[in-house]
Order: C-alpha cells, then structure tokens, then sequence
C-alpha cells in the first residue's frame, strides 16, 4: 500500500509538471491580484500556472488589519467580490469581508476557473531572449531548498507571459532589472496615502517589458506609489485589469 502511495503522488504530480513545462501565463504569487489575474485568464480558455512560494493562499490577507479579521475594499469593487462569491458588509463608502472567507474563495475561484497553483515554488530567475527584448518564462526552485541554503540548480517553464505579483518586494521584476538588459529600477514604495495608492496602483498596472507583467503591490514597488494598507481593492481591480491586459497581447501574438 504504501508504494502504491509514493507511485500515485510521483506520477501524478510528474504529469503536471510535464503538462504544464509550457503554459501561455506564469503568474508569481497566489496574493490577492495573482488570484484574481488566475480566474480572469483561465476564464479565457489561457493555461494559467501560479506559483507561490508558501504553503498556503492570500498573501497578506490573512492577517487582516493589525491581525484583526477583516479587510476593506471600496464600494465600487462589489462586482468582483460577487463573481467570486464573497459576502461582505456596507460601512458608507467600504465593504468590509471577513479575511479567511476572502482567501478561500479567491483561491477556489481561481481553481474552478482552471487555473493551476503549485505551492512552495521559489521563482528566481526569469528566461528572456534578444531582438527583440522578452520574457519569455521563470526559472524555478523549491522554496525548501531556498531555505536551506543549498546550491541546486533550478528547472525552468517556458510561458508567453509572466505576471509579477509578489507584493512589496516586485520580486520577478527586480530580478530582471539586474540581470535583464532593461532600462529600469526597483525604488520600492513609499509610506501610506491610501486613496491615492488605490488609485494610482490601477493606472500603472501593466507590462513592465514584453512578456513581464506587474500586478497589485508589485506595481507600487515599481513605480514608488504610496501604500495603502489593509485596503485591498486595488489589489483586485489590478489584478482583473492585469488579465485584461495579458489577454489582449497574448491575443495579437497568436
């Protein structure tokens, strides 16, 4: 019994990995705009891969405001909370939802769509190619081995589009900014003014380079926004805007 455990895990999971060894979108970080981004796309019929570094969903949602239990969005992003299922409270201009319901359900809506999550994925290095300048796919470890400090070298995926969306760090973007001949820097984000974070964060999400996307905080740590805190409406808006806007290229390229 016990063999036929360890030969159902390896081989299933070895199918995936060949399956997916070349995918149309590579999204980094199962946050909330990396969700959002991998229902969206997947909606569209686009094989959709997300890798997360941690073992489990919602980047930093879970701990809510201050480890309280709750997050805001603004009014006007009830349409995607509703296509995800997610109840929430009206406070004036807010929607306040309950964190762990806003994880779950982002993460099952992004499955059921046919996006596909693997966790404990360290991205560090991203693929490119010349004239003219692309991503072209990541590089890819254990998140373990990362931990340990062991020199193993990666494996890759090959995809027509990666979408950073790691958070404050731009994690995939500042990687190719040192390693990638792209004219660009990472200053990080600057302290908070959260209605002109929520905003500003929708506006400049979008293609960094071809085939390199930045999403949700990512944004912000390129483009030296404001923070906003336990506010994460533009998280969402800029992740659904993030599809749109891979759909689209991905769409003439074909």
């Amino acid at each position: 019994m016990e063999s036929e455990i360890t030969v159902a895990i390896v081989e299933e999971a070895s199918r995936e990995w060949k399956e997916y060894s070349k995918c149309d979108v590579v999204i980094v970080g199962a946050g909330p705009s990396g969700l959002t981004a991998g229902k969206y796309l997947a909606e569209r019929g686009y094989k959709t891969l997300i890798f997360e570094r941690r073992l489990s969903f919602g980047g930093g949602i879970g701990g809510g405001g201050m480890l309280f239990h709750k997050i805001v969005v603004e009014k006007d992003v009830a349409n995607i909370l509703q296509e995800f299922g997610i109840t929430y409270t009206e406070r004036g201009d807010l929607l306040v939802c309950d964190a762990a319901e806003l994880m779950a359900k982002l993460a099952t809506g992004c499955i059921d769509a046919g996006a596909k999550i693997i966790h404990g994925i360290t991205v560090d290095d991203v693929i490119f190619r010349e004239d003219p300048l692309r991503i072209t796919g990541v590089c890819i470890q254990w998140s373990a081995v990362e931990l340990s400090g062991l020199h193993v070298d990666p494996i890759f995926v090959e995809s027509r589009a990666v979408i950073d969306a790691t958070g404050h760090d731009a994690e995939v973007i500042s990687v190719a900014t040192r390693k990638v001949p792209i004219d660009l820097i990472v200053p990080g984000e600057r302290s908070a003014y959260s209605e002109v974070a929520e905003k500003e964060l929708i506006e400049k999400t979008g293609m960094i380079v071809k085939g390199l996307y930045a999403t949700g905080m990512a944004v912000a740590a390129v483009h030296n926004l404001p923070r906003m805190g336990p506010i994460f409406g533009g998280m969402l808006v800029s992740g659904k805007k993030v599809a749109e806007i891979v759909a689209q290229d991905l769409s003439k390229d074909r």
